[in-house]
């Protein structure tokens, strides 16, 4: 079964990695503030887990070992059918679909739901082709996915969990740590792959925060898009669009570059900009 380019494919080999990936679901961190904890998922039943791309069931194995109620999805039909072949406990709990497309609401319809949603977190050695997006989407439903695990190309890695002031710290990075606090757990050599990938990757650990934002939500999105579409100039520039009185953009805040900027004070430049119109 060898791994096909168009879905991104490098089966991890790594027996070890594999089980290293599996034991990070629901680890946890003392001290970590979270709502609707991974802790509290699984302190009612089991716990309901959803691998993406599981290829030729290298992690799958290792997640079937624990007391997850496990569903698959995976896109390649000549894995579904694999997958089938050699993991009949699996019966029943592949979801042959594209993650992307996938509608989450009918993943676990009868599972744990906290404030009337079905709760489930999410893990995988994602295709790196897709990875942002993955997070995207996990970020449209965070309201049902207390926790992401997973395996990205180590630059992806970094970028999602980056502090303000690098070259890393981008729009994804202030849009998945407004909403989860992030962990990178360890890195992992493309000699663990076939075929070896050309980059090196790396495992994190998303794990939902408490609280509101603070904030309109679908303005502070158009905030921070704008601020980073080009990063390299100050936020007097870049933000001119959303103040009608263009005095208010003088001040010493806005000689600032956007990768300066925490999840806090984009909240708070997302609220001036709500209060001048």
């Amino acid at each position: 079964m060898r791994a096909k380019k168009s879905f991104g494919q490098h089966f991890l080999t790594n027996e070890a990695i594999a089980g290293r990936i599996a034991d990070a679901l629901f680890a946890g961190d003392g001290g970590l503030e979270i709502a609707d904890s991974a802790a509290e998922v699984e302190g009612e039943g089991q716990r309901q887990v959803l691998e993406i791309g599981p290829g030729k069931g290298m992690l799958t194995k290792y997640l079937l070992q624990k007391n997850f109620d496990l569903k698959v999805v995976e896109a390649d039909s000549d894995m579904v059918a694999y997958l089938k072949d050699n993991y009949p406990e699996l019966d029943g709990r592949i979801i042959a679909e594209d993650f992307l497309k996938l509608d989450l609401a009918s993943v676990f319809p009868n599972g744990q739901a906290t404030r009337g949603n079905r709760q489930f977190s999410i893990i995988g050695n994602f295709p790196y082709n897709i990875s942002s997006q993955i997070v995207f989407k996990m970020l449209e439903h965070r309201q049902s996915i207390p926790q992401l695990v997973g395996m990205f190309q180590k630059e992806m890695a970094e970028r999602i969990i980056a502090a303000p002031g690098g070259k890393d710290y981008g729009i994804i990075s202030v849009l998945a740590q407004a909403f989860y606090e992030g962990k990178y757990l360890f890195s992992v050599g493309n000699g663990n792959f076939n075929p070896p990938p050309k980059v090196q990757s790396g495992v994190i650990r998303l794990t939902r925060k408490s609280g509101e934002l603070g904030c309109n939500e679908a303005l502070f999105k158009k905030v921070v898009k704008q601020a980073f579409g080009q990063r390299r100039k100050m936020l007097r520039n870049t933000l001119k669009p959303f103040f009608q009185d263009p005095s208010v953009l003088e001040g010493d805040f806005f000689k600032q570059r956007p990768e300066v900027l925490g999840v806090a004070a984009f909240v708070d430049l997302t609220n001036q900009v709500q209060q001048s119109n």
